[in-house]
């Protein structure tokens, strides 16, 4: 679990822009703030490792560049402590300048020495740190540096990153060639986008955020890139029970799937409905499913449909509707689809209406576009026909292509889960991977189609559910692990986070 974040998420641009105001418009002297940003890490470093201070060794590899040279701090600090330190520099330190070179001049004045980096250099620390490559870097990592990453990795130590792991970009959480894996990351004065999705949560770690203690007003100098979705904020916009209410106050969804074989889809978006706060949920699905829906989930209201008549007589009177789950791509599934797209109702569209969506792309122009869309990297592949790879490489900028392309509210779902309306983006740090099975999406969609039925806007109901689902997983998680965990294990913590959040 992270420690406390912030909210206001940055470029590495933004952040080194926020570092000179700090210096150049309020005096701070730039080793000053390498000297805080090297003992906010020791700190939590020995928070975290404690046995480091009893018989303990350090190891820590330092780069070129400021980064390197918050090492050099952690490392003089171990010395001030007498905590066994080896330094390995990744250049000759007579090669630095600036603030680097202070802090090395530090750490030798101490009593400090070091080993220039070789092939030949054996990892000995109880507990690494990675002070080699900052925010700086756009390309992908070649030579020593890779090498270094390379031999930390094998090693299996525990690894603190400074500011961010050496290799990861900062401002998409890509591994760019190769990425150091840490145990925990420290980061500063602003909180970095890339560490929190794409690959950027499994190379960080444990995130730890330190402002430096620089004034509050340098963050009116920069507006956020992105914005962490946090409960205190999403809490605001739920709405307690009124105490008149009756199930027509809290909206009625439809959800549109299940072709032949694929039942179990809808059920689980429609029970997670449920859970969500609807007061009611009709299921359109195939006429095989309706006797197996009835006797698991008798409180959901299932018909048979055969075509788009049958459909159209089931959107009348509905909030909002869900269309997607087990929907499959045979004719009944387009059809149904192209039928619910000329609704002037709510859709959130996911799974395989995604897929048709892309594969028909006729189906989309008369659609109301009061639209909201929940792809995974596969799904936003083919929606934007790109590779996975290129969609995982900047999630920010598939996001907002996704948006741009469909007119829509957009959900790009995985690791740190992103939202984007045409305006803002928000970002999801709950979340774990042991919510990577089948079935999860389904029940996102039946989270966020709840909240769309019961009135909330489409940006709102991406955000509450987004951040509501995630949640669920790292309540089912932390009370019986990752592995194993089911979909449908999360509708009882569903329910109870709505609640919690309804009544904060």
């Amino acid at each position: 679990m992270d420690e406390w974040l912030p909210e206001a998420l940055y470029t590495a641009e933004q952040v080194r822009h926020l570092d000179a105001v700090a210096i150049n418009d309020y005096h701070i002297n730039g080793f000053e703030l390498m000297k805080r940003a090297g003992q906010a890490a020791f700190d939590r470093m020995l928070e975290r490792w404690p046995a480091l201070a009893r018989g303990g060794t350090l190891q820590v590899f330092c780069g070129a560049g400021n980064n390197g040279g918050d090492g050099y701090v952690i490392a003089s600090l171990a010395r001030q402590r007498y905590l066994p330190v080896r330094v390995i520099a990744l250049k000759n330190p007579d090669e630095l300048t600036g603030d680097a070179l202070r802090a090395w001049h530090w750490f030798r004045d101490l009593g400090g020495s070091t080993e220039v980096w070789s092939r030949n250099v054996t990892i000995t620390g109880t507990v690494l740190v990675d002070a080699m490559l900052g925010t700086g870097l756009s390309g992908e990592v070649r030579g020593d540096y890779r090498d270094a990453i390379q031999m930390i990795n094998h090693s299996q130590r525990p690894v603190l990153a400074v500011d961010i792991p050496s290799g990861l970009s900062a401002d998409t959480g890509a591994a760019l060639g190769a990425a150091v894996q840490a145990a925990m990351t420290v980061t500063f004065i602003g909180l970095k986008q890339g560490l929190l999705t794409g690959a950027g949560p499994r190379y960080c770690g444990t995130l730890n955020f330190a402002s430096l203690a620089v004034p509050d007003d340098i963050y009116s100098q920069e507006l956020p890139a992105s914005h962490l979705l946090r409960e205190q904020e999403l809490a605001a916009l739920v709405r307690p029970r009124l105490a008149d209410a009756n199930k027509g106050t809290h909206g009625h969804l439809l959800v549109v799937g299940g072709d032949e074989g694929m039942g179990g889809a809808v059920v689980m978006a429609a029970e997670a409905a449920l859970r969500t706060g609807a007061g009611l949920v009709t299921v359109a699905t195939r006429e095989e499913h309706v006797d197996a829906i009835n006797a698991r989930c008798p409180e959901i209201m299932t018909r048979g449909v055969q075509d788009t008549d049958d459909l159209n007589r089931l959107i009348t009177g509905k909030s909002a509707v869900v269309i997607g789950p087990g929907l499959g791509q045979s004719d009944w599934s387009k059809a149904l689809l192209a039928s619910i797209l000329q609704s002037d109702l709510p859709i959130l569209a996911d799974a395989d209406a995604l897929n048709l969506m892309a594969e028909e792309g006729q189906l989309l122009d008369s659609t109301s576009r009061a639209l909201l869309m929940t792809p995974h990297p596969g799904e936003a592949s083919r929606l934007l026909q790109e590779l996975i790879p290129d969609i995982q490489a900047n999630r920010f900028a598939a996001v907002r292509q996704l948006q741009q392309q469909y007119g829509c509210v957009a959900v790009l779902k995985g690791a740190g889960s992103l939202v984007y309306d045409g305006e803002t983006v928000s970002l999801c740090g709950a979340g774990n991977p042991g919510m990577a099975v089948a079935g999860m999406g389904d029940v996102l969609s039946g989270v966020i189609g709840s909240l769309l039925a019961q009135g909330y806007d489409m940006v709102q109901a991406a955000k509450i559910g987004v951040w509501l689902h995630a949640a669920a997983g790292d309540d089912c998680a932390a009370e019986a692990g990752q592995i194993g965990m089911k979909a449908s294990d999360l509708l009882p913590y569903i329910r109870r986070r709505v609640n919690q959040l309804a009544n904060a």
